[in-house]
Order: structure tokens, then sequence, then C-alpha cells
């Protein structure tokens, strides 16, 4: 029992607190040896930039859709090697009508509608049909790029062992309170840690709201493939490695739904457990060590946060109802102490009420992570997510 106890807290803080230090260490440990840092990515002339087509990917975004593609225009980068491509995907709003009227007097943009509900990585894949650009970009409506972002990602694949390049998507409105306080927070730790991964080797993952492929790496995706998790996996397997651009930014806003939260983090987990599973064989442990070492590390033995917390709550219950005392008594208290404040937190939210920080993080933790287990039940179990409805919607 005591064995039990321990290995379930290993478990329970090693992605949060001992990944992240062992990774800063490895990463000044080989810094150390090289006598040298990382190297800077290399500088662009203009005339040395490659093609590019910025996909985005849409379904109702009427509100967004025009702000997104003129931010997208403006950005520092040729426009005679620019594209912009809106897959809309059975959108019944407005979203086709201003595309195609952008469209008319720009040739630099053009729509791909699709009349089918048939999910983003379905459009996904029939968008890539037809771009035959050097580099892709895939980003989300709502992500408005800064200005610089574009020509940044492009300057990653000047190294030639690059095969895909993530920005940082950073949190503007909606971050001060509901999820969207929390979300923001855990997003800047997330960040820190692609850049300790991209400096080991590469960051395990890409990202909806801005995330750049090498065009001839892509490979069609299944309908139900999360394209930001699963694509990744696939140029790894390639021999290629993926790298973080912190300067390359993007800017949206944080869920201020705890509900729509849980949803998609429920929704993402099931999806990027389905490509694990499909996929993960392809990358061979000698081949691939570190790779191998950061997807377990940051994904999977975090998606059973949950499952090391009840254990680690039920055995510290036995060992301290048997008489053993001492550090279990404290853990329990710990673990007790946790699940009032996620209580708490989840009573004034759902009363409508705002929370602090030490009812709200506990919540959101617990939230976040009942999610991404729950995740990986719903694709035991068969469940498929392939359409999607964005947090923004009512």
């Amino acid at each position: 029992m005591k064995l039990l106890f321990w290995v379930s807290v290993l478990l329970l803080i090693y992605p949060y607190v001992i990944y992240p230090l062992l990774l800063r260490y490895l990463v000044r440990r080989e810094r150390l040896a090289e006598t040298t840092a990382m190297a800077e990515m290399a500088k662009m002339s203009a005339a040395d930039l490659p093609c590019m087509t910025v996909i985005v990917s849409a379904h109702n975004e009427a509100a967004v859709i025009e702000e997104k593609i003129r931010s997208t225009l403006a950005c520092d980068y040729p426009a005679d090697r620019l594209a912009v491509v809106v897959v809309s995907d059975a959108s019944t709003d407005a979203t086709n009508a201003i595309v195609e009227r952008l469209a008319a007097v720009s040739p630099n943009v053009r729509l791909l509608a699709i009349e089918e509900h048939r999910g983003k990585t379905a459009g996904l894949n029939l968008a890539m049909e037809h771009i035959d650009s050097d580099l892709v970009v895939f980003t989300d409506a709502n992500a408005l790029f800064d200005p610089t972002a574009l020509r940044l990602l492009a300057e990653c694949f000047a190294d030639a062992e690059v095969g895909y390049a993530v920005g940082a998507a950073l949190y503007t409105r909606n971050i001060e309170s509901g999820a969207g306080g929390n979300e923001g927070l855990y997003w800047r730790y997330e960040l820190a840690i692609k850049e300790l991964e991209s400096a080991f080797g590469s960051v395990v993952g890409g990202d909806g709201a801005i995330y750049a492929i090498r065009r001839a790496l892509y490979e069609p995706l299944a309908a139900e493939d999360i394209n930001d998790f699963v694509n990744p996996l696939q140029i790894i397997a390639q021999g290629y490695r993926g790298v973080f651009c912190a300067q390359a930014r993007a800017y949206e806003d944080a869920a201020n739904d705890y509900d729509k939260e849980f949803r998609r983090k429920r929704r993402i987990v099931c999806r990027s457990w389905g490509g694990l599973v499909r996929y993960a064989g392809r990358l061979r442990l000698q081949r691939y060590p570190r790779f191998l070492f950061m997807l377990v590390s940051h994904k999977i033995v975090r998606w059973y946060t949950v499952l090391w917390l009840v254990l680690a709550f039920a055995t510290s219950c036995v060992l301290t109802a048997s008489g053993r005392g001492g550090i279990y008594v404290l853990a329990l208290c710990g673990f007790l102490g946790l699940f009032a404040l996620a209580f708490a937190g989840w009573r004034r939210i759902r009363d409508g009420a705002s929370a602090a920080a030490c009812f709200s993080i506990p919540y959101y933790f617990l939230m976040s992570n009942l999610a991404a287990l729950l995740g990986i039940v719903d694709y035991a179990r068969g469940n498929r997510y392939i359409t999607w409805e964005h947090v923004r919607e009512a």
C-alpha cells in the first residue's frame, strides 16, 4: 500500500513539477557541454521567404472572419507569396458572404465552402489537395497574428531539419475572470515548457491558433484526428523536428465559461488519444527517444492526473486508518483541502459569483484533468468527435 501511495504521488506531481525541472536541467547541461546557447533562427530577406498559404478553419465565424483576414494580409510578408484560404465548414451565418466580398477585391483570398458539416480535419484534408505552396500555416478564425508572426515562422524553416514550427498563442480578453483567468495562467506555464522541449529536441504538438508545416510533409488525416497533435507525430516519424518560436505570436480570447472549456478539453483529449493509438507505433524508441520521453511526460502521464489523484487519496485514507500517521495524515489533509477548495469554487461559479484564485484554480485543475480522463474513456467506449462547436458560441 505504501508503494502504491508513493508511486501515485510521484505520477501526480511528475508532469507538473518534476518534468519541467528535469527538462530544464537537461537543456542547461547540453548547452554547457556544447559551450553555446541555442542558435537564433536565421534571418531571411524578403526575396528568400518561401511561398506560404494560411488556412483559416471556420464554422459560423461572421463576427471575427473579416478582422482575421485583414490582419493576416497586413502581416509583414511579401504579398506575392502569401495566400489565405478560408475553409468554411457548413457555415450558416454570413461567414461565406464576407469571405467572398473580400476575395473579390484581393486575389490573395480564397473561400473553400463545404456544404455538409464534416468537421475541421476533413476540411483541412480537402484544402491541402488544392495547395502547393512551400509552407502552410494552420490557424483559427479568432486568432489574430502579430504583424511579424508569419515571417518569424517562415524563418524557422531555414533549418532543413525543421518540419513544423509552433507560435505562441496569447490570451487577451477574458483573462481576468471565469475560466479564462485560469486557462491563461495554465497556458503561460505551457509556453515555458514548449520552449524547453524545442531546445531539447522537438516541441510536442502544435497549436490550432498558429502552427506551420512544410507542405510536402502533410499526410491526410482521419476525420476524427486532431490535426495539431497528430500531424506533428507524422512529421516526427518522417525524420524532422518541430520548433517553438515564442516571438511568432497570435492573440485570441480565452474561454470564459467552465462548462464549455470542460467539453472542449474532453473532446481534444479524446481525439488526441485516438491519434496516439493510431500513429505512435511509427515512433521507434531507438530512433526517437527524446521525443517519446517528452510525449509521455507532457501528455500521457498528465492525461491520467485524476487517476493518480484518486489512487493517492485512497491509499492515504487506508494508511491513515491503519494508524500509519505522519506523512500520510498530512497527505490526506492536503487532498481534502484541495477537494474542499475546488468544491467551494464550483459552488461560487455555479451560483454566478466570482471565485477567488484560491477557489477557482483548484476547481479548474480538477475540472480540466477530469475532462482529460473522460476523453480517454470516451475513446475506449467508441465515442468520436468529428464536427466541432467553438467555445465562443452561446
